[in-house]
């Protein structure tokens, strides 16, 4: 994965007012820490920094970041939004290492048709939308993909059950479920026996 050039301002003035100025002339605020770094105020371009996120590396692209003339290879941290217009209001750039492990969220995206579910009168649930994973920065996935089209009711898939791409693992409890195949409303997913089966057995 290449890094994403982005070119950052040292910031002089810190505290909400000198924010809210900064995100009206278009720029977010930032702080870069990490690999001895000593914590840096800067503010970045906000067109250049949403373009930088919503690539095809997404969130987690690996930056280029040019601070007075200085190279950080970092990755977007913390990013904090607007509560209305979702916008970005601050973030946090951490330095990396392309040989090191780091953790990263990253999206839990559901693919296929699960026919026999949706044929059956079925619903899908798709409890985890996104998970921390571990890998060399250039090796964390976009997202990860978890196929439902074999689904029947009452299946369901892990986190363990999920194909990781090669340097990635899944930093978290593997037998959490991801997906649960439900039967109709009001039915259950185990057939009942009959009341003859259960006489014969008394």
């Amino acid at each position: 994965m290449a890094e994403i050039p982005l070119v950052a301002a040292v910031r002089e003035e810190r505290g909400s007012r000198s924010s809210r100025r900064l995100l009206h002339a278009g720029h977010v605020p930032a702080v870069v820490y990490g690999h001895g770094v000593e914590p840096v105020a800067v503010s970045v371009n906000a067109r250049a920094l949403r373009g930088a996120l919503t690539s095809e590396a997404g969130v987690n692209a690996l930056l280029d970041l040019d601070v007075a003339g200085a190279h950080h290879l970092v990755i977007a941290r913390e990013l904090q939004r607007h509560p209305v217009r979702q916008t970005l209001s601050h973030v946090d750039f951490q330095v990396v290492s392309r040989d090191e492990v780091v953790s990263a969220e990253v999206a839990v995206n559901l693919t296929g048709e699960p026919l026999g579910v949706t044929r059956a009168g079925g619903t899908v649930e798709h409890l985890v939308l996104s998970v921390q994973v571990k890998a060399k920065p250039a090796d964390i996935p976009t997202h990860l993909d978890v196929d439902v089209a074999a689904l029947e009711i009452g299946d369901s898939l892990q986190l363990g059950d999920i194909a990781l791409p090669s340097g990635v693992s899944i930093d978290a409890d593997l037998e959490t479920a991801v997906v649960v195949a439900h039967p109709p409303r009001g039915e259950s997913a185990e057939p009942a026996s009959a009341p003859a089966e259960a006489a014969a057995e008394s």
